[in-house]
């Protein structure tokens, strides 16, 4: 591939599988992805989900660094509004500090879970207001500049950490462009509004400090030396979300998903999925290379969807830019 390629990794926690071996599969995949030539690695921040085990991102991070030696790491995305900015800058000034300039900060301003564990975070709905200007103190801490006098954040100070905007809607691509920020759009997830908030990024970026406007498109991938075994890993990938998006707190039956997937909310999790590359490397390829033109991004961060360990670790196997 002619441009950078990274992987979303939510450190997902598999039927029948414990956290921490949903964990050991997560380095596994790191270090083959650092072997492989991938970019970048990002975790997502998630709660009160059983089937995601990177709620707690910056110390899943800080595993994954100690166990990989080159790859690009960070949050695709720490949810700010669940957080102090103080805190945020601490804990990713101290990845830094360990792990150097390997570590993104991606940020987010949607809470990543529902209402009831909004409360339980001790958060609220008027969070996310000020999330542009959490995410100016946020930066202010990192370069060394507080916004708050007599502020600092130790770890964090001076460490420069770079700061992402992660959005699926207009308001992130913005802020982004406003602040001369890179951006990075859920397209993986939420696709409606992806070619318009690409273009409104470009078209409206503002350089800070000689930045250059940096468009990250996420998209699902499944790859398979055949295109039988990637449509059928897909296929299965496709019903364990609709397990987890439609079934939670209860066991489904094989039955019942397939029932689901033809229901009006089943169509509505699998619209989700509308950018998902699936094949055999050279269909998955020319699917991304014509993806990443018509949206002009600048780098692609796919979802590693195949469900088994072995289909997971083959995709990237096949993808890799390293023979």
């Amino acid at each position: 591939m002619s441009f950078p390629i990274s992987i979303l990794d939510l450190a997902l926690v598999r039927s029948q599988q414990s956290i921490s071996e949903a964990v050991a599969e997560s380095v596994e995949l790191a270090q083959l992805a650092e072997q492989q030539g991938f970019h970048r690695i990002w975790f997502a921040e998630h709660h009160n989900m059983p089937g995601i085990a990177s709620s707690a991102t910056s110390v899943l991070l800080a595993h994954v660094a100690a166990h990989t030696d080159r790859i690009r790491l960070g949050s695709g995305g720490v949810m700010l509004p669940n957080h102090s900015p103080l805190v945020i800058a601490e804990q990713f000034g101290t990845l830094a500090e360990l792990h150097g300039d390997r570590i993104d900060l991606g940020v987010g301003r949607a809470p990543g879970t529902d209402q009831r564990t909004l409360h339980a975070l001790r958060r609220d709905h008027s969070s996310a207001d000020s999330f542009p200007q959490d995410v100016l103190e946020l930066i202010g801490y990192l370069d060394g500049e507080s916004r708050i006098p007599g502020i600092d954040a130790y770890p964090g100070k001076g460490t420069r950490v770079p700061v992402w905007i992660l959005g699926s809607s207009h308001f992130g691509a913005q802020l982004a462009a406003q602040l001369g920020l890179g951006y990075a759009f859920a397209s993986h997830f939420a696709p409606q509004m992806l070619e318009s908030a690409a273009r409104i990024y470009r078209e409206s970026f503002e350089s800070q400090d000689g930045s250059e406007p940096w468009f990250i498109a996420a998209v699902n991938v499944i790859a398979a030396d055949t295109e039988e075994q990637a449509h059928a890993a897909f296929e299965q990938a496709q019903r364990d979300r609709i397990r987890m998006m439609l079934g939670r707190g209860r066991s489904l039956t094989e039955d019942e998903v397939t029932m689901l997937m033809h229901s009006p909310g089943g169509e509505q999790v699998l619209s989700m999925l509308k950018y998902s590359a699936v094949g055999t490397p050279e269909t998955v390829r020319e699917y991304l290379n014509q993806f990443r033109e018509r949206v002009q991004a600048d780098e692609l961060i796919i979802t590693n969807m195949a469900p088994e360990l072995s289909a997971r670790r083959r995709t990237l196997e096949l993808l890799g830019q390293t023979p």
